[in-house]
């Protein structure tokens, strides 16, 4: 991609100048001059152009040196087709092809990767490069370092791949080399390998049709493994990138299978001693930049690093069964699948601290329950010895109660049958003497007994309201009632209503009930200035619900509770018979009453007709 750009970059420039030299701008030469004031790098690569070397160098190559000379680069790549190398034919026409398209670039510097490509740099260098610096890779020694180069010289190790196999696998006996028609490494291989027989059987399974590899790798015998060079050609003359046939070299194989770059890697292998190509191309980018900032190449001195490194794939370990305990120290582990505790340590340790607090949590209900649980020992004598308590009050209240009404209906009776009595004869004897007498005498006496009957009345109606007799007689809602009509006048109206009402209830709920209404429409006429007032009497189920509203005044219900009996003595008289009290007020919106008494299941007490 980097290669695409810069040579992009190239093109236009090129382009530009074209145009600029048509318009006689500038003279030919001046065009030339210009165009080459760009740094020109060619790669030449002794490889096809989809390998992975290929892919590496030009990802870091032009990384490498426009980091260190600027962005001032024109990056080129060329592609020896390896298998047709050795033709002459085909050298010379490379070498025609490269002329005409880079006839007139004065290159900066040339990298020779690989040995064909040096060999080739060489033999064509004055036709080509002739004054142009050379950085060359190569994976074997190079007899005689050519004039103005510099490079890198790595030989291959195929060897250490196959001490990795050993001391993963003890087991091993026989060794199956995979490589293609072109044999490619085939010779090195089997001078490393020598020292490893007679101990290891190594078999070279080279140049084979496809199909024969393949039913030879299913059904190798126990005690295997194999090791893959590299095929882009089998013996059917079938082309492949080697990449790709090491794809099925690893499914189809019935033993573990090695190999010797790391471009292999994460394609079924199990590991080796592999090449960096990575570090390949750092090594030989490293010199390339040293040349592009004017040190001359043969002051350079070529190096030998170890590309080398050793790894492997911790999948591939799992599916042939090899103890991760046997990986060499040193060796790189890739692939590794998190374990849980690495996938998930920061849950876990939340979920640990969870479960911790947790059981403190829970440490400390248990301790609180038992705690609580003496409490509630203690607190349940307590509450028997309140409801005790309570309900002797309420028994006491309701006797006072009972007592009240009693004393009410004595004083009522006194006042029927004593004193009315004595008035009303008194009034006989006022109207006698007012018949006897005349003149101011009469006039006084007759005054008198306009008085003496006024109090006859009031004295009737105290004895009627401290003793409502008429209640037991006519019933509860024909009391209320009458209440409605005592307590109605001109300025102040009072409507009783009713609704599916019992006809016959208890005296004792009766007579609270009335006593209810009678308190609460004497409030209202003393305290809350009101024009209409409603009682609503409601019976469903199992209770009688009693609704008294006004347009009053109204009051603070709160800081009523402690100034007067008339509240509390409702509430005592509902609290006796189980009933309760709901009041709602607020000065100047008026207020809203509700009593609400359970109903009595039917038996054969005694009951008021409603």
């Amino acid at each position: 991609m980097q290669a695409m750009l810069t040579s992009r970059r190239h093109f236009l420039i090129a382009a530009w100048l074209s145009v600029v030299v048509m318009l006689g701008a500038i003279e030919p030469d001046e065009a030339v001059g210009l165009q080459t004031s760009q740094k020109q790098v060619l790669v030449l690569y002794s490889t096809r152009r989809d390998a992975q070397l290929v892919i590496v160098g030009d990802r870091e190559l032009p990384r490498i040196i426009e980091s260190a000379v600027g962005d001032s680069v024109d990056y080129y790549s060329e592609f020896i087709d390896r298998a047709r190398y050795s033709g002459a034919d085909y050298r010379s026409a490379f070498r025609d092809y490269l002329r005409q398209k880079y006839e007139g670039h004065r290159f900066d510097i040339v990298i020779a990767m690989d040995s064909p490509s040096l060999e080739f740099v060489e033999t064509y260098r004055k036709d080509l490069f002739p004054e142009t610096p050379i950085v060359f890779f190569s994976d074997r020694p190079v007899p005689r370092r050519p004039a103005n180069s510099t490079g890198v010289i790595a030989e291959l190790n195929l060897s250490g791949t196959l001490s990795l196999a050993t001391a993963l696998q003890p087991d091993v006996q026989h060794v199956f080399v995979v490589n293609g028609a072109t044999r490619a490494y085939e010779d090195l291989t089997q001078s490393q390998f020598r020292p490893f027989q007679p101990r290891l059987s190594i078999t070279y399974l080279s140049g084979l049709p496809t199909d024969q590899l393949e039913a030879r790798l299913r059904t190798l015998p126990a005690h295997s493994i194999v090791y893959y060079l590299s095929v882009d050609k089998d013996g059917a003359g079938q082309n492949f990138h080697p990449l790709d046939y090491l794809d099925r070299v690893a499914a189809v194989a019935n033993a573990a299978t090695y190999c010797w770059v790391d471009s292999a890697m994460g394609r079924g292998i199990v590991g080796g001693s592999l090449r960096s190509q990575a570090a390949h191309a750092d090594a030989v980018g490293a010199l390339a930049v040293r040349i592009l900032r004017g040190e001359v190449a043969d002051d350079i001195p070529v190096s030998s690093p170890n590309l080398n490194v050793s790894q492997v794939d911790w999948r591939q370990l799992r599916h042939w069964r090899i103890s991760e305990a046997r990986v060499p120290a040193g060796t790189l582990v890739r692939f590794r699948e998190p374990s849980l505790w690495n996938q998930y340590r920061g849950y876990i340790l939340a979920g640990v601290a969870i479960l911790l607090a947790q059981a403190a949590l829970i440490a400390g209900l248990l301790v609180q329950r038992a705690r609580r649980r003496q409490a509630e020992e203690r607190v349940r004598g307590g509450q028997a010895e309140l409801r005790s308590t309570r309900q002797r009050i309420r028994d006491l209240g309701a006797r006072l109660l009972n007592a009240q009404e009693a004393e009410r209906t004595r004083i009522a009776r006194e006042l029927h049958d004593d004193i009315s009595q004595q008035i009303a004869l008194l009034s006989i004897d006022l109207e006698l003497l007012g018949n006897a007498v005349n003149g101011q005498a009469g006039a006084m006496t007759r005054e008198a007994l306009t008085r003496v009957n006024g109090l006859a009345g009031s004295v009737r109606d105290l004895s009627h309201r401290l003793h409502p007799a008429k209640l037991r007689l006519i019933g509860l809602v024909s009391a209320l009632h009458g209440l409605q009509q005592e307590f109605s006048s001109s300025s102040v109206t009072v409507n009783v209503t009713d609704d599916n009402v019992p006809s016959h209830l208890p005296p004792d709920l009766t007579l609270c009930l009335f006593r209810i209404v009678q308190e609460s429409l004497q409030n209202a006429f003393k305290y809350s200035k009101a024009r209409q007032l409603r009682v609503h009497l409601r019976g469903n189920s199992d209770r009688l619900v009693l609704t008294i509203t006004d347009d009053g005044v109204g009051f603070d219900v709160d800081a009523a509770w402690g100034k007067g009996l008339g509240l509390i003595s409702m509430a005592e008289r509902l609290e006796a018979i189980g009933g309760r009290l709901d009041i709602r007020s607020e000065p100047g919106a008026g207020t809203h009453l509700e009593a609400s008494v359970p109903l009595p299941v039917a038996s054969g007490a005694e009951t008021v007709t409603v």
